[in-house]
């Protein structure tokens, strides 16, 4: 059994969402990305999201995409992250997931990419401009070896677009929560976000994690208590590293913020 599942099965026993922060791997450099990556695990997150930069990040607003902007500049590559990843290995377990596009996978070599991905400690992996009908060589890959596929699913996604990415996934489902790039800041929706969450759970038993739009610890509580097994924060908190990012004190900023939104998300524990 995965990490990432093993995570969601305990944490489920405590009906407990967890708390998925996303940051950009090499922003401001890897070296501090590795910091920030254990002083979020002490803050209480649950599972670890990690941009690997690309040049052109299609579904990234404009907070990431001058993240990843920062570390591309660094010279940071698909190798350089997994090399990050088997840095943190050695010293916590911690569920550690890429998110990135599928030209960096391609031009790796999916197989080759699957088994170092593994080798390295990695758990999961989100492509958002791959859809799960023209990603089975990629499946077939990281099934044998262990490695969880997590596609996404949003507001506009049919019922039969849900079942597709029901079985296709694996560790949990990214349900996008909003019409929109990462950081909009569109107003959640409680009866569209609790609806869709509800046809989800009618076709799986899968995790079904939320992210784009949230921002704050009472956003992260809304969306908990609206169903979801996962809240995924990202640009919110790629912001708070940006502005401390040439502090000593960025890992601890980051911390900082990360616990407060695990305050909100076990606020709603009944």
């Amino acid at each position: 059994m995965s990490r990432i599942k093993n995570t969601f099965n305990r944490l489920r026993k405590r009906n407990e969402p967890a708390l998925i922060p996303y940051l950009m791997a090499g922003d401001p450099d890897l070296a501090t990305t590795r910091e920030i990556i254990l002083a979020l695990e002490k803050a209480g997150c649950d599972i670890i999201e990690l941009g690997a930069p690309f040049s052109d990040p299609l579904a990234d607003g404009p907070t990431i995409q001058k993240a990843a902007l920062r570390s591309l500049q660094h010279h940071t590559s698909i190798k350089d992250v997994l090399g990050l990843v088997a840095d943190v290995r050695t010293v916590s377990k911690i569920p550690l997931i890429i998110m990135t596009y599928y030209n960096l996978i391609f031009h790796y070599g999916e197989e080759r990419f699957v088994h170092d991905a593994v080798a390295a400690g990695l758990d999961g992996i989100i492509l958002p401009d791959l859809p799960p009908e023209e990603a089975g060589t990629l499946i077939t890959a990281a099934k044998r070896e262990g490695l969880d596929t997590i596609f996404l699913l949003a507001p506009t996604s049919t019922d039969e677009r849900m079942k597709v990415v029901a079985r296709a996934s694996q560790g949990f489902i990214y349900y996008v929560s909003l019409t929109g790039v990462t950081g909009s800041t569109v107003g959640l929706q409680q009866s569209a976000i609790a609806g869709s969450l509800e046809k989800i759970r009618a076709l799986t038993d899968k995790p079904v994690a939320v992210g784009f739009g949230i921002a704050t610890p009472d956003q992260a509580a809304q969306v908990a208590t609206w169903g979801a097994d996962g809240v995924i924060v990202g640009s919110a908190l790629v912001k708070v590293i940006e502005q401390h990012a040439a502090s000593p004190d960025v890992a601890d900023r980051a911390a900082e913020f990360v616990k407060s939104l695990k305050q909100g998300v076990l606020a709603t524990r009944s």
